[in-house]
């Protein structure tokens, strides 16, 4: 388990982190949203080790991460911006590889080759952005990590390798329960690869939920009357929003879906459904409740 209690990270005169507490179970994948500058990179290079908290614990199994240099075994990060030696080839950096991580796996390593299609005598420099980030993943999931911290991994690919680096990437959570956490703007990408996601917002965690969970506790309904809908109706629910399209309006509300309906159709409505909602629009009503600019917390 990823423990961290009371995180906080300075830069000179910017606290980038501010008592930051949270966890991330061993075999899931953390989805962590955010606007620009929330602290999302600082965060995941703490979790890293790269950089030592100034406050608090980061903790992994419940040792500290912070030159630990075999817990630092277990985990690699790839990140947003990638790093390789000037005029390595791709087996000149995983040789590299080799010496550095004791987990390195020549079988995984060949078998990978395959996936990804790249030679190994290629220059990494003269790859296109896309292919220098396959590479990174080739090597990393080479490793074999019990922990991948990832910052906007799949920048850069085009869809088809998108989904294979997805597919590895849940094999080895299914397969060996490792732990991805994973930093991204995309939130229709997260939607379909994270089962708990947590955001934050000026470095505090404004909220942290299992996937499923949130999507139980809050709802998008259509709803329409012959006549004015009852005043009563409004005062009664939980409504984060509401918005009228000609006679129907259309609600984002909290609470349990089978109450919900019932309730409604206590109204005697003549239309009344339930509409999927993405996580995108549940994170913008959720954070209507934390008094934030929605514009300046979530980026599509």
């Amino acid at each position: 388990m990823i423990k961290i209690s009371g995180l906080i990270k300075r830069f000179e005169d910017t606290e980038a982190l501010t008592s930051l507490t949270m966890k991330v179970n061993k075999g899931s994948i953390y989805g962590l949203l955010g606007s620009n500058g929330a602290g999302k990179t600082t965060l995941l290079k703490t979790l890293a080790g790269i950089y030592q908290e100034d406050e608090g614990e980061v903790q992994i199994s419940e040792e500290p991460v912070f030159e630990n240099e075999s817990l630092k075994q277990r985990l690699i990060m790839v990140p947003d911006t990638l790093y390789f030696f000037p005029g390595f080839t791709v087996e000149e950096m995983a040789d590299f590889y080799r010496k550095i991580y004791h987990r390195w796996t020549e079988e995984r390593y060949r078998q990978l080759e395959s996936v990804f299609g790249i030679s190994r005598q290629q220059k990494i420099q003269k790859l296109s952005k896309g292919m220098q980030r396959q590479v990174a993943f080739w090597l990393s999931l080479s490793v074999m990590p019990d922990i991948m911290i990832l910052d906007e991994p799949l920048d850069g690919l085009d869809s088809v390798m998108r989904q294979k680096v997805k597919n590895l990437l849940v094999q080895d959570v299914a397969e060996r329960e490792m732990t991805i956490i994973i930093s991204s703007h995309n939130l229709r990408e997260m939607e379909d690869f994270c089962d708990h996601v947590g955001i934050l917002h000026q470095g505090k965690l404004l909220l942290e939920k299992d996937l499923d969970e949130l999507k139980k506790d809050i709802h998008k309904i259509q709803i329409a009357f012959k006549e004015t809908p009852p005043e009563e109706m409004f005062q009664k629910m939980n409504i984060l929003h509401t918005e009228k399209r000609g006679s129907v309006h259309l609600m984002i509300i909290r609470g349990v879906k089978e109450k919900l309906i019932e309730e409604f159709k206590a109204f005697q409505p003549v239309i009344v459904d339930i509409l999927p909602l993405t996580l995108e629009e549940i994170f913008i009503y959720e954070m209507g409740d934390h008094a934030y600019e929605v514009d300046q917390v979530i980026f599509a």
